[in-house]
């Protein structure tokens, strides 16, 4: 493992600003206090590397922002709810999105040099990465995504509302589902999503991949879906732009909503509150995810606060007409 320039300061007995004014030159040093650094330098074969030494000169006022895709309504919102708090706080964000992006290591560990902290979304950064920033000392706040050791995670909460949308679907007495969503290959919010349903649904559910959660993507693997044998009565989507896909691909090929296929989603963007028919969804808080996100790396910048945070925000279902509402329930 790499030394750090922590452990120079340690080994020297001076702080990690000291040892970067000593190795760069920038500001008073006492010749006995750089004799003591450039030992522990020599002794540890300390290599300093730019974020290590950016991370120890001070504030930047800036915030980094790592998104794997910046397209469609829940990374804006996000992002949004996000920029409003940073910018009461004084703030700038730089985002990064990652998608086709190479060397995005690389990137990352510039931009960590370049801010103060950095909110990451999800899975976006590698594992051995997540481990070096943390190791750093690299304030980190992650959106969806489980607790892990030295950083702050926010998220929305997945498998109960899961369990109450299959549940309801289930009263309607729907024997075939399908659960649309790209491949359920790490624990995140959709496998959460996955392992609710099927926990109520068990083998009357299958899960179908869409490779990305958009529209596009949504409306061809459940065009493929409804044309073939065995057509699911209802389908359950990982979220909303899928949902919007599959209702596109059962009006193109003349088939009733909810009539002939029900179909929900999962978010609550506002597209989903207009469509036709009313999109059945779980409401998750998007934009106070991004808002909290915010508050929270504030506190570790500014020190008010020096121990990982763990949150998960309540989500809603929201019954409407696309999964064949009861009589009795109001759509909201």
């Amino acid at each position: 493992m790499d030394v750090t320039i922590y452990e120079v300061a340690k080994r020297a007995g001076v702080s990690i600003a000291t040892v970067s004014r000593a190795l760069r030159g920038t500001g008073p040093v006492a010749a006995r206090t750089r004799e003591k650094v450039l030992k522990a330098v020599e002794e540890l074969n300390f290599t300093p590397s730019r974020l290590g030494v950016s991370l120890a000169e001070g504030r930047h006022a800036a915030n980094g922002v790592v998104f794997p895709d910046l397209a469609g309504p829940y990374y804006a919102e996000v992002l949004l709810g996000y920029e409003e708090v940073a910018s009461e706080l004084g703030r700038s964000v730089v985002i990064l999105s990652t998608k086709g992006r190479t060397r995005v290591g690389d990137l990352i560990k510039d931009l960590a040099g370049r801010v103060d902290g950095m909110l990451i979304f999800g899975h976006t950064v590698p594992e051995p990465l997540v481990a070096e920033l943390v190791r750093l000392g690299v304030r980190l706040v992650f959106v969806s995504r489980d607790p892990l050791p030295g950083a702050d995670t926010l998220r929305s909460e997945n498998t109960g509302s899961a369990r109450a949308l299959a549940a309801h679907l289930r009263e309607h007495g729907y024997e075939r589902y399908a659960f649309l969503g790209a491949p359920l290959t790490s624990r995140d919010d959709v496998d959460e999503r996955w392992q609710g349903v099927r926990g109520v649904l068990g083998g009357a559910i299958e899960a179908v991949a869409t490779g990305q959660y958009t529209v596009e993507c949504g409306h061809e693997a459940a065009t493929k879906l409804l044309k073939g044998a065995g057509r699911p009565r209802a389908i359950v989507c990982s979220d909303d732009e899928v949902a919007l896909g599959a209702l596109l691909a059962a009006e193109e090929l003349g088939l009733d909503v909810p009539g002939d296929v029900a179909v929900t989603g999962w978010d609550d963007i506002m597209a989903a509150r207009h469509a036709r028919p009313a999109l059945t969804t779980v409401r998750q808080p998007m934009r106070e995810l991004g808002a909290r996100a915010a508050r929270a790396l504030d506190e570790l910048i500014t020190g008010a606060r020096d121990t990982p945070s763990h949150i998960v925000l309540t989500t809603e279902l929201v019954v409407r007409s696309s999964c064949g509402q009861h009589p009795q329930e109001v759509p909201t």
